[in-house]
């Protein structure tokens, strides 16, 4: 019997964690990372969560074909975003999953190879 795989959909994939920040492929980023399905940039975090807002996300959020959800990377805990800063988002046809930022980072992979049309902000491991 032959085993046939599925070529992996395109994009930037999240292969590690260094110090506080993430490896994506052979770059590594030192602070946290917007994410999407065509590439990858730093990101100039809010210090805390509670400081998000969604013009922070307008390049990842303002996407054609839009995202489903955004993962939401909330530093080395899960910190719940603020109600507002989620209905705000859900506004725009796009929900949210909050979860801390390793965990986020496993996830993305995980969503990636399923294809799906997904956006990420991912605070750093402060």
């Amino acid at each position: 019997m032959e085993l046939l795989r599925d070529e992996k959909p395109a994009g930037p994939v999240i292969t590690g964690f260094a110090g506080r920040g993430f490896r994506v492929r052979d770059h590594v980023f030192d602070s946290g990372i917007l994410i999407d399905p065509s590439g990858v940039v730093p990101w100039d975090a809010p210090t805390t969560i509670d400081k998000l807002t969604v013009e922070m996300l307008r390049p990842i959020l303002d996407l054609d074909p839009p995202a489903e959800f955004l993962l939401l990377g909330t530093g080395p805990r899960l910190v719940r975003p603020s109600a507002a800063f989620v209905r705000a988002v859900e506004a725009m046809g796009i929900g949210v999953e909050a979860m801390d930022s390793r965990a986020a980072a496993r996830a993305w992979g995980v969503l990636r190879q399923e294809d799906r049309q997904i956006v990420g902000a991912l605070l750093p491991h402060r």
